[in-house]
């Protein structure tokens, strides 16, 4: 079955050159367009595509407000591709529950294969954007969660290493292969770890395991 994609961005060139690159993708089907935040909303719960392409910044009803309109709907995985890298933009899109933020160089093979990645339930973020998140949430005061710290008292052993390996941005097949488990018992035990801390993501996840000093 191919993995469904909405493409949503302001500039109608832009919109053709990413339905181009994803439409000639093996085993992904374009399914529909939108200009803005408003439209895509409603493309998306009108075609229930398994992944929304969304740019931040269009006229009336922007990327980010769509973005959590999505993810509280449920109705699709949101990858977010920019042209700006700008800290409020990477953090509120990964509040608004995105489950990856590229920027609009990224070259074609990666952006297909963010694409699947998604839609595959990981969640995906360039380089540039990992560094600049570590570097803020390295940089920002300690504050103290004792709600946290229960929380984490719930998982196993096996979920704290596999948090650990989270923390170090490894993929589901990376923890298998780190832990010697299979690929399937790895993404069994990040649904496990999301829903005990009560957390949108792996990239939370990831920043949380590094906020309480597991990596």
């Amino acid at each position: 079955m191919s993995i469904r994609v909405l493409v949503v961005d302001d500039h109608a060139a832009v919109r053709a050159g990413l339905v181009l690159i994803l439409g000639n993708a093996e085993g992904i089907e374009v399914v529909g367009e939108a200009g803005d935040g408003a439209a895509a909303i409603r493309q998306a719960r009108a075609l229930r595509p398994d992944v929304v392409l969304m740019d931040i910044r269009m006229p009336g009803l922007d990327g980010i407000a769509a973005t959590k309109a999505l993810h509280g709907d449920s109705v699709a995985q949101v990858l977010v591709l920019t042209t700006f890298d700008l800290d409020e933009y990477v953090f509120a899109a990964l509040r608004a529950g995105a489950a990856g933020f590229l920027l609009k160089s990224v070259d074609a093979p990666r952006l297909v294969e963010a694409v699947r990645l998604v839609a595959a339930g990981e969640n995906v973020l360039g380089p540039e954007i990992t560094r600049k998140l570590i570097k803020a949430y390295a940089e920002a005061p300690v504050k103290t969660q004792p709600a946290a710290d229960r929380r984490l008292d719930q998982l196993t052993e096996r979920e704290l290493d596999v948090l650990r390996c989270l923390g170090r941005g490894l993929s589901n097949a990376q923890i298998a292969n780190e832990l010697f488990i299979s690929g399937a018992t790895a993404k069994t035990h990040v649904s496990r770890i999301l829903t005990k801390l009560e957390l949108r993501s792996r990239v939370q996840a990831a920043i949380y395991a590094q906020e309480n000093d597991l990596v």
